[in-house]
């Protein structure tokens, strides 16, 4: 069992963005990390990063898209890392392109990982945050969810989907003293932005960048745990994005 003054705590979608500068927070604020992402070579980076630190950190390089599998690698993750207090569950992807001809495959693949592994991966720490009586999971959203942005329908609906996800465990868990959060960010300064299945042309230098999410991030799964704050709605101070 994890005892109640260590916080330790599994990230998904770890190796870049805002999973990257969460990690890094929270490393710095003493709390042992499990870091989930794609590519291994962008963990090791980020586990030599943070090895000067007093904290335990591990990397597991899992595919969360490959929802046939995700559940048998996160039952291994714990068995090797441990129990853990705190999930943020990050890792997703961004997609762009009309609701009207969205191949289903894109739609089915973009919903696989923005919302279906975040439930596996939930169902995955929620009987050890049971034993615990105590738990913290944090769920990375978007300011799309609550708004009509052309072209990004599929996407908004991932996000939106993923509040009321979050909503309800909350709901449903908070009497074995599990709290879910959401953290819903305007733009964002990532590598989103780069990836094939997003064609935009906002202007970077006036978004959020991934450390003020993290610390966000951070200030919320510290809170005394009689706290619970719903939702996080944090946007970029030059307008809406």
């Amino acid at each position: 069992m994890t005892s109640e003054s260590q916080q330790r705590a599994l990230i998904t979608g770890a190796s870049s963005g805002i999973g990257r500068a969460t990690a890094i927070a929270f490393a710095k604020a003493g709390i042992d990390l499990a870091l989930v992402a794609r590519k291994p070579d962008k963990l090791h980076v980020l586990q030599q990063e943070l090895a000067d630190l007093p904290v335990e950190v591990k990397s597991y390089s899992i595919d969360l898209s490959q929802i046939d599998t995700l559940a048998a690698k996160l039952a291994d993750l714990l068995k090797d890392f441990g129990d853990v207090n705190i999930l943020v569950n990050n890792a997703g992807m961004g997609y762009t392109g009309g609701l009207a001809d969205m191949p289903l495959t894109d739609w089915q693949t973009l919903f696989n990982l923005n919302l279906t592994s975040v439930l596996l991966t939930m169902q995955a720490v929620v009987p050890v945050m049971r034993a615990q009586r105590q738990g913290t999971i944090m769920n990375v959203a978007s300011i799309a969810a609550h708004n009509a942005f052309p072209t990004w329908g599929a996407y908004s609906a991932s996000k939106a989907g993923l509040i009321t996800l979050g909503r309800v465990l909350g709901a449903e868990e908070s009497e074995h003293g599990i709290r879910v959060m959401t953290v819903s960010p305007g733009a964002v300064n990532t590598p989103l932005w780069d990836t094939e299945t997003v064609q935009s042309d906002f202007e970077r230098s006036q978004m959020l960048t991934p450390a003020i999410v993290a610390q966000s991030i951070l200030h919320a799964v510290q809170l005394p745990h009689s706290a619970v704050i719903d939702e996080i709605t944090l946007m970029p101070s030059g307008g809406a994005l």
